[in-house]
């Protein structure tokens, strides 16, 4: 496997791309947006990054600001752009409501229109054509369970090795992101390294030697099974003791960022520590 080589210059570069995504409406917090900066700066592999699920362009703007600096190519934002959720006071919007326009106009205000391959529409509707190679897939789209699912198996056969997969929300009460991060990748020997940041949940795509990290995976994957138990597998509110359960298990899961040389450390393992 590739070493990872952290550029001299990432710290003000994720500096200013977080400068930049901050303020534009979305749930990705500041650790999280650190991490898929780093991820795209410098993941060993080749191809693009396919963003599933956009919406007003908070992660869009920080993965293109890097994108852009290291000239690494655009960055391809999957969303049909239909967002409603009637739970989320502060991220309300009509049933028939479009984000594409304010979309559009954070990726101008950030001055990175130029590195955005926006395509308007479902998932599932993109990756019945997709056949270019992707070096990380950023899931962050549906979270039902069928939903995080189609996702991942429609572009995960393009993922390159060394590549990276992450789901967002995976530690939030939706049944999707971390049942498939648990059954497809943790449970996967082609997976190798793994972990949370915030909500995230990723690993890398390791199909030579993912084996090698059969007990890291397993730590974690132990530790994420029981979140899937702790919950329904339909997206219902939890409540109670259901919800305290959920919350206790959340709670003993790693998820703090990593130093981006103690993550290079990570992947340019040849064998597990």
């Amino acid at each position: 496997m590739s070493t990872v080589t952290i550029p001299l210059d990432l710290r003000e570069v994720l500096d200013d791309a977080w400068q930049a995504a901050k303020n534009v409406p979305g749930f990705l917090g500041e650790e999280e947006a650190r991490f898929l900066g780093m991820v795209a700066a410098c993941v060993p592999s080749q191809g693009s990054i396919v963003e599933i699920g956009s919406f007003k362009g908070k992660s869009t703007v920080m993965l293109a600001k890097v994108s852009q600096h290291y000239r690494l190519g655009s960055v391809v934002a999957i969303d049909p752009h239909n967002f409603y959720n009637p739970k989320l006071e502060e991220y309300r919007t009509a049933p028939d409501a479009s984000s594409y326009d304010e979309f559009l106009k954070n990726l101008d205000a950030a001055g990175v229109s130029d590195m955005v391959d926006a395509r308007r529409a479902f998932s599932r509707d993109v990756a019945t054509s997709w056949n270019s190679p992707i070096r990380f897939l950023w899931i962050d789209g549906d979270h039902s369970y069928p939903g995080a699912k189609a996702d991942f198996d429609g572009f995960f056969p393009c993922v390159t090795p060394g590549g990276i997969v992450a789901f967002h929300d995976a530690l939030h009460e939706f049944s999707g992101p971390i049942r498939v991060f648990v059954e497809e990748v943790l449970r996967s020997e082609q997976f190798g390294p793994a972990g949370f940041v915030g909500s995230i949940a990723w690993s890398q795509f390791r199909p030579e030697d993912g084996a090698l990290f059969k007990k890291q995976r397993a730590n974690l994957e132990r530790l994420g099974a029981r979140l899937v138990s702790s919950r329904p597998e339909e997206d219902l509110d939890l409540h109670g003791i259901s919800k305290m359960l959920f919350k206790l298990n959340r709670y003993r899961i790693p998820r703090s960022l990593m130093q981006p040389q103690e993550w290079a450390s990570l992947l340019s393992q040849s064998k597990p520590q």
